[in-house]
């Protein structure tokens, strides 16, 4: 009976240490999950905190590109230049143009810039009427205040003359 008894809290003291195991690993998996919520939250306010320090609002540039139509012009490449330093390029696939002309409006570049004068440039290569390689440019004259600024290379058909036009497009500030 002795050796019995000595099994039996043998085997309760087994099951209690595990059924205290079984809770130690649900309360730590819970931690874990807590943890890993935590993690992730801190991870987005970093993210967000970062974006601030390297684009604060007052200096922030905003540079993109849109196509309307695209009848008279299939873009290659843009180049973006302000004063007279390259800031952006960018080539294009096939893919990428035709959402462009679909409506879509690709970002080129975001940066920040002082308060002052500046003369921002755009070059534009692609195909032209009848095939023809084409390589035109457009200019805008911006004195840069503590507003975000967004620019628009916009690429649109000139049905009247059958040529392409190029304009650099500064959107109203909100």
């Amino acid at each position: 009976m002795g050796r019995v008894l000595q099994l039996f809290i043998f085997s309760l003291a087994l099951f209690t240490g595990a059924a205290s195991q079984a809770q130690q690993e649900s309360f730590s998996a819970e931690k874990l999950e807590n943890l890993k919520r935590d993690v992730i939250k801190l991870n987005r306010d970093l993210l967000i905190l970062e974006e601030d320090l390297l684009y604060p609002a007052q200096s922030q540039m905003a540079f993109y590109v849109s196509v309307d139509v695209g009848h008279y012009f299939q873009l290659d490449a843009v180049k973006l230049h302000i004063d007279n330093k390259l800031t952006a390029s960018h080539l294009y696939t096939d893919h990428q143009r035709s959402a462009l002309v679909r409506g879509g409006i690709q970002p080129l570049h975001k940066g920040n810039l002082k308060y002052g004068n500046y003369t921002i440039s755009a070059f534009f290569t692609g195909l032209g009427p009848e095939g023809r390689e084409y390589k035109r440019g457009a200019t805008l004259e911006l004195e840069k205040t503590d507003e975000p600024v967004v620019i628009e290379l916009r690429i649109s058909d000139k049905t009247g003359k059958q040529q392409p036009d190029f304009e650099l497009i500064q959107w109203p500030t909100p």
